[in-house]
């Protein structure tokens, strides 16, 4: 009982209220005092409860808020809510099982590998956020997607006019307008901009008839080369970016980047080679819905032959099934990193181990298990035909036998026992 004292280091009071609020569900107890009439009010305050402890009854409405939330469209904040309560209730069983500085330690680990799963699934979509706008299920993610892009683009445009909203993570945009920003002066009486930086100084001190050679070029230089030049470099470094941050934390860094965090990002660069193939199919097959079956379609909105009706219906559908088990694959991978551990995928888990090595048995920090990796799994593996396709929960190997299953056998014996009677 003596480990339950960490807990007050979070200096959190945890009770029903807290974790409904946390994940937007309204307390049936709030909702019937506020549907009773002015005659029924008690005016004892004391007589009412604001909070209640945690109990099943707690997580029993948790499960009926969400699944009624999520009936009407799954959203980014939902995934983020989920995403985080999770983060924190690993963190108080980290604690209580090792001590906060290790539990702090994994609970980062766990949360910077899902990151990179969370900005993939961002740019998924972002990437099908027409199509997802179509879907009944997925509109609302579709919706947040085109928040996104247009808040990203505001963004954008406000940095080439004003450079204000420039920030430290983008080392390249603070160095560029910083020194925009300090060359360039303008005259508050006449509203003219001069620069004043060393070479504009050095040109301003010319003789005027070597400044009518030379300014035109100056101009050329500051007005049209350097704009140019960073433009392209700002496309080169948006290209190359991923992998040189993947090549500096995962390659040079090796010794101090856990192995989660590597395994994570380097599947997630080998999966994404594969990506881009479903990516295109379906921008094809939304292409050819929006400019050859739409268009077949009288004044009125109708199509006049069935088969173009069949065509369209078969192509949501499609659409649907790719999109879902896309997306689904993503938030599966996601949730996996969060809580520290592996899963097996054929032929990409080779790849990503080829690269990284076997996961380090001896480290807390490694996560969970990879039962894929085990000497005498490896030896079958090179007499099968085929390759294994599941590994169990968790990587944990389908060796493992859960509590329930033994309660199951059990249960199985019995019957087996009174029928033969």
């Amino acid at each position: 009982m003596l480990y339950f004292f960490r807990l007050l280091f979070f200096l959190i009071k945890i009770d029903q209220e807290t974790l409904l609020n946390w994940f937007g569900i309204e307390d049936p107890a709030n909702g019937d005092i506020s549907q009773m009439d002015e005659g029924e009010y008690d005016l004892n305050i004391l007589n009412f409860e604001t909070s209640t402890n945690i109990s099943l009854t707690t997580f029993r409405l948790i499960i009926e808020g969400l699944l009624e939330k999520v009936q009407d469209g799954l959203t980014l904040a939902d995934i983020e809510n989920v995403l985080f309560f999770i983060l924190f209730i690993r963190f108080i069983i980290l604690g209580l099982r090792y001590n906060l500085k290790t539990s702090f330690y994994i609970t980062c680990i766990g949360l910077f590998a899902g990151y990179l799963w969370y900005r993939h699934l961002i740019d998924l979509i972002s990437m099908y956020r027409n199509v997802l706008i179509k879907l009944p299920f997925l509109h609302k993610l579709g919706m947040d997607a085109v928040q996104l892009r247009s808040l990203h683009r505001e963004m954008v445009l406000t940095d080439l006019k004003l450079g204000e909203n420039a920030r430290w993570y983008n080392p390249g945009q603070v160095t560029y307008f910083a020194f925009a920003k300090g060359i360039i002066n303008i005259d508050p009486e006449t509203g003219l901009r001069y620069y004043i930086d060393p070479i504009s100084m050095f040109i301003s001190n010319l003789p005027e008839s070597y400044k009518v050679k030379i300014i035109p070029f100056y101009y050329k230089v500051y007005n049209k080369l350097i704009p140019k030049v960073f433009q392209i470099c700002s496309k080169f470094w948006n290209q190359i970016s991923g992998i040189a941050t993947y090549a500096f934390i995962t390659r040079i860094g090796k010794r101090y980047c856990p192995y989660l965090i590597r395994w994570h990002w380097t599947l997630l660069l080998i999966i994404g080679v594969v990506e881009q193939i479903f990516i295109y199919f379906i921008y094809r097959v939304q292409y050819f819905q929006t400019a050859v079956l739409i268009p077949q379609t009288n004044s009125y909105g109708d199509y006049l032959d069935p088969n173009v009706v069949l065509q369209i219906n078969f192509l949501d559908g499609l659409l649907a099934c790719l999109l879902l088990a896309h997306i689904g694959f993503v938030i599966f991978g996601l949730f996996h990193a969060i809580l520290g551990q592996y899963f097996y995928v054929p032929f990409f888990v080779e790849n990503t181990e080829l690269h990284i090595g076997p996961r380090p048995a001896s480290s807390i920090y490694s996560g969970g298990q990879t039962a894929w990796q085990d000497p005498e799994e490896k030896e079958k593996s090179l007499n099968r035909l085929f390759p294994k396709l599941w590994y169990g929960w968790f990587g944990r190997g389908t060796k493992y036998e859960w509590p329930w299953k033994k309660l199951l056998k059990k249960i199985f014996k019995i019957l087996r026992k009174q029928f033969r009677r």
